[in-house]
C-alpha cells in the first residue's frame, strides 16, 4: 500500500508540472477577477507550503530547497525545478511518515497528510485554471482533460 500512496503523490506532482508546462509564460502574470495571487505566485505557493511542512516535519530534507519569492515567481523554469525538487522531498517525507505511521506536526496520520496536501494543491490547481480562463488564457482541451488522466500521468 505504501508504494501505491507514494505513486499517488508522484502522479499528483506530475499533474501540477503538466499544468505548469502548458501555461504560456505571458499567462503566468494573470490574476483572477477576484484579485489575489498571480498564476505564477500560486504555483510558487505550492512549493513554499511544501517547504513550510518540510521545515516543521523534517528540516533535514530542506537542503538545496529555497523559497520562491514573489519577485521571482514568474520564472517558469525556476517554478518547474522548484516543484520537482520539493516534490521529491515531499515524497521522502511521505515515505518516512508511512514507515513511522505519522508526520510530525500533523494529525491524524501520514495517509491523512497525503490527502490534506493533495487537497490543498488541487484547490490551487483549480484556482490556476479558473484564473487563466478569467484572464483570457484558458487551458486547451488537451490540458483540461489531461489533468484528470491519473492513469497516464
Amino acid at each position: 500500500m505504501q508504494d501505491q500512496l507514494l505513486e499517488t503523490w508522484r502522479i499528483h506532482n506530475r499533474i501540477n508540472l503538466y499544468l505548469l508546462d502548458s501555461t504560456k509564460p505571458e499567462a503566468l502574470g494573470a490574476v483572477s477577477a477576484s484579485k489575489g495571487r498571480t498564476v505564477a505566485e500560486q504555483f510558487a505557493h505550492l512549493h513554499n507550503v511544501r517547504l513550510m511542512w518540510l521545515k516543521s516535519a523534517a528540516p533535514e530534507l530542506l537542503a538545496g530547497l529555497d523559497k520562491i519569492e514573489k519577485e521571482k515567481a514568474a520564472d517558469s523554469s525556476l517554478l518547474r525545478a522548484s516543484l520537482e525538487a520539493s516534490g521529491k522531498a515531499m515524497e521522502t517525507l511521505l515515505g518516512k511518515g508511512f514507515a513511522e505511521g505519522k508526520i510530525k506536526g500533523f494529525k491524524p496520520h501520514a495517509a491523512g497528510f497525503l490527502g490534506y496536501i493533495i487537497s490543498h494543491e488541487s484547490h490551487h490547481r483549480g484556482q490556476i485554471v479558473l484564473t487563466l480562463k478569467q484572464a483570457g488564457h484558458p487551458v486547451d482541451k488537451k490540458t483540461a482533460f489531461g489533468i484528470w488522466e491519473w492513469g497516464t500521468r
